[in-house]
């Protein structure tokens, strides 16, 4: 197997995150099912915009907030998304090579504007989004570049991709191409909303080897065996993929694989001030810890300390190098 050039490499739907700090009767007033992910379209993205008070604006999506912090803890990070050749698509572009994440997939020259993605959060800190998927749905199997697929150790692959049917076909022809390269695939369940639409053939993705590492929340997990058993999903969970990383909020994350099940404390957070994104860095850090060849227990670590910094402020981001706040609680980088 040649070295790789990048230690992960992400494959997600592009969006730009517009956030609001808001309360629970707004979502009620648009009939939002509060700490989900809902599609929609252009005139629901414009009545939902117009309704919002003052706003953060910034580049998002789940793979590409993975991939970001990834990149902030010192590793070699690229990404594959769609944007439109617009205004916000340019931003986009700009936000994440300056991360220190090679991003290079073609922009749309016509067709749909740049997704965007309208992120209310709650007092709780608990986050709802409404999605315009726009250019992002138009990624198609002619973006993956098979020699930079096969060029990253780990390819990350977005759940909420598999909504479109030309991003399902590129996200399966990224894993045959990793495999074939003798690459690791990783997938992330995104939501549980997604699980529902998409269980069976999320089960047979992890059960016929297209991806060997899942993760998951615990929402994810009950909706992917419906069971509101943990014990009993987590059972399953095992015998239907190598690898997976389950993150439980407060609780922290458990790692279960053939030889057994780690549990990994979360890390100690002052205030919650946005949950949006902690799944996304918890990923990242666990993603950094295998690259680096560190143990389960320590992958868990890092993916809960890198959640820790970006729940602590709004955005799915984070604010502060992490390889360094790595270094200060004492963890490898």
């Amino acid at each position: 197997m040649t070295a790789a050039k990048y230690d992960v490499l992400g494959i997600g739907n592009a969006i730009f995150d517009v956030l609001v700090q808001t309360d629970e009767g707004f979502l009620s007033r648009h009939g939002m099912t509060k700490g989900g992910m809902s599609l929609i379209d252009q005139n629901r993205a414009a009545a939902i915009y117009s309704d919002m008070g003052p706003a953060t604006k910034m580049s998002g999506g789940s793979a590409a907030n993975t991939i970001v912090g990834i990149a902030s803890l010192g590793a070699r990070a690229a990404y594959v998304g769609k944007v439109r050749d617009d205004e916000i698509g340019r931003l986009y572009t700009h936000d994440i090579r300056t991360a220190g994440v090679a991003f290079e997939t073609k922009a749309a020259a016509s067709g749909p504007a740049t997704g965007c993605s309208y992120i209310l959060v709650t007092p709780d800190g608990e986050r709802t989004m409404n999605t315009y998927l726009g250019a992002a749905q138009e990624l198609m199997p002619a973006d993956i570049d098979a020699e930079q697929i096969a060029a990253a150790a780990f390819v990350y692959l977005e759940g909420y991709l598999w909504d479109p049917k030309s991003a399902k076909e590129a996200f399966v022809k990224a894993a045959a191409i990793a495999h074939k390269a003798n690459r690791r695939v990783a997938l992330t369940l995104s939501d549980s909303f997604c699980v529902d639409r998409y269980r069976g053939e999320f089960l047979d993705l992890m059960r016929n080897g297209t991806v060997d590492l899942v993760f998951a929340n615990e929402a994810e997990l009950h909706s992917l065996y419906q069971t509101s058993d943990f014990e009993a999903a987590l059972k399953q969970l095992r015998s239907d993929i190598g690898l997976a990383a389950v993150t439980r909020s407060e609780k922290g994350c458990v790692v279960a694989s053939k030889d057994g099940v780690t549990a990994v404390p979360a890390f100690p957070v002052k205030k919650i001030v946005d949950t949006t994104g902690a799944g996304d860095l918890f990923a990242a850090g666990f993603l950094f810890g295998l690259s680096r060849g560190v143990g389960h227990e320590s992958a868990g670590r890092l993916g809960a300390l890198a959640a820790a910094e970006v729940i602590q402020h709004i955005g799915a981001r984070p604010q502060v190098s992490l390889k360094e706040l790595a270094q200060q609680s004492g963890l490898p980088v």
